[in-house]
């Protein structure tokens, strides 16, 4: 929605930056200086990332998954709270998207496709990816780019930015971009990028030791992905995006020997989240069931709930509930509160049209750990289906005034005022689902449907509603300046 807005008014933001400064003829990697904060001072990043946050939903299929969601989060969460120069929080999400890619962008925001975790064999593998995003945007590489772009005028600041979006959804088409110009500024920017890795590996590494996961791993990772490149004549999209010269694995190998060596347990967490992943978003249904129903037989590991798990997620999408529940069942006895097992039996019970037993469950659940985001959507959404209005309204608001940015659980609003027929609620609803995806006008229009919908009596809704009116309205016209 509204891409070619978000993207001009983007490019602008970028171009004023780029010339509001004098020139600088040196640009020195592992210097951090205060240049980049003269070009893009942190409260303009923390803006600009919140446009291209916005481009992003607007343009990509996004994850709306709870618990990958929760999974993600605090795994990244655990790797920026042990990160040097963290300047404010980090958001985490996934695009769905089979291919091997991870990328941060202004404001402290990582992305990464599920495909990233259905080929990681470890969650350290995982990690090291993570905590190389991290340092990309702690150590503030694109403002540095925006730095070293004001003496290459011959490759445009509006052409990095776009290959910056691009390369987000389509790693080819974003290199095609970023290298279009055979220009010595061209080589040059990615000279650039390769600099870029190397202190993003460096400083990666530094916060995945620091978290407790295994630095060979990110080593481990980066082999895998070369070994690839050998047998495809396409590359892994992390490598269009994150260049590997040959020299990058054993420098990365030689820098892991610097840690003292660390053996680790399998994380049971990683592997329900990579089970999860296969079963919803690599492969298809059938597909998933095969993969899993082979994987429980010739596995010698005593531990098989993750497949487990998966192959119920298989059933589950056939329509198979009963199947379905079978095996889970025995999963949730013995780990009741597992939140990855707690999500799929609610959509079981939904599914076998026991709404009101859900809503039951998860009650005690939701109790004890309010507000998490598994839980209260979860809640919300069987109270929804078991016409439970009532409980799935308190428990909205309360979760989104802790979130209030949580599309899905603005979703799941707006879907409770269809339901019920509170018409003035859910266009107002409406409009802010549309907000967040920078789409302003249109979510002015729904809050000018919902006041065709408020009593004439009812003063102070109308009043709010005209003042939100009125900002969306105003936030469309910022938008436009930006």
């Amino acid at each position: 929605m509204l891409k070619s807005l978000l993207l001009s008014g983007l490019l602008s933001t970028m171009l004023l930056f780029s010339s509001s400064s004098n020139g600088q003829t040196d640009f020195k990697l592992p210097d951090l200086g205060s240049s980049a904060l003269e070009v893009l001072p942190i409260d303009k990043e923390k803006a600009l990332g919140k446009v291209m946050m916005m481009q992003i939903r607007g343009g990509s299929p996004l994850v709306q998954d709870p618990v990958l969601d929760e999974y993600i989060s605090s795994l990244g969460n655990k790797l920026v709270a042990n990160a040097n120069n963290v300047r404010f929080p980090f958001t985490f999400f996934m695009i769905n998207n089979q291919a091997i890619n991870a990328f941060a962008f202004y404001g402290g925001h990582v992305g990464i496709h599920t495909g990233l975790i259905a080929q990681s064999d470890n969650e350290s593998q995982l990690a090291s990816v993570l905590g190389h995003e991290i340092a990309h945007v702690t150590q503030r590489h694109l403002a540095r780019r925006l730095q070293h772009q004001k003496d290459n005028s011959a490759l445009t600041v509006a052409g990095i930015v776009t290959g910056i979006l691009a390369t987000i959804i389509a790693p080819d088409a974003g290199m095609a971009i970023l290298s279009a110009s055979t220009t010595q500024a061209g080589l040059s920017q990615l000279s650039h990028s390769r600099k870029a890795e190397q202190e993003a590996d460096r400083f990666g590494m530094q916060t995945l030791y620091n978290a407790g996961f295994d630095p060979t791993q990110a080593g481990a990772f980066l082999t895998k992905l070369s070994n690839q490149v050998r047998f495809q004549t396409k590359p892994p999209a992390f490598l269009l995006t994150h260049p590997l010269p040959d020299s990058r694995v054993s420098d990365v190998r030689l820098r892991a020997q610097q840690y003292q060596p660390r053996q680790l347990q399998p994380s049971q967490d990683f592997n329900l989240a990579k089970s999860r992943v296969i079963a919803r978003y690599q492969l298809d249904s059938k597909d998933a069931q095969a993969y899993f129903e082979n994987e429980i037989r010739k596995s010698t590991s005593l531990d098989k709930k993750h497949l487990e798990y998966g192959l119920a997620i298989s059933l589950l999408d056939q329509k198979q509930a009963k199947e379905a529940e079978k095996i889970l069942l025995p999963l949730l006895d013995d780990e009741p509160n597992n939140l990855f097992y707690l999500d799929v039996y609610t959509d079981i019970l939904i599914s076998l049209g026991q709404s009101k037993q859900a809503v039951e469950v998860l009650t005690k659940h939701n109790n004890l750990r309010p507000n998490n985001q598994v839980l209260a959507l979860n809640y919300a959404n069987s109270a929804i289906k078991a016409k439970q209005y009532d409980i799935a309204e308190q428990t909205l608001k309360l979760f989104l005034l802790d979130e209030p940015e949580h599309i899905l659980a603005k979703e799941l609003l707006t879907e409770l005022y269809k339901n019920n027929g509170d018409q003035a609620a859910y266009y107002e609803a409406k409009a802010s689902v549309l907000a967040s995806y920078g789409a302003f006008l249109k979510a002015a229009d729904e809050v000018q449907r919902a006041l065709n919908h408020v009593d004439t009596l009812e003063t102070v809704k109308k009043t709010r509603l005209k003042a939100l009116l009125k900002q969306y309205r105003q936030m469309q016209k910022e938008l436009a300046k930006l």
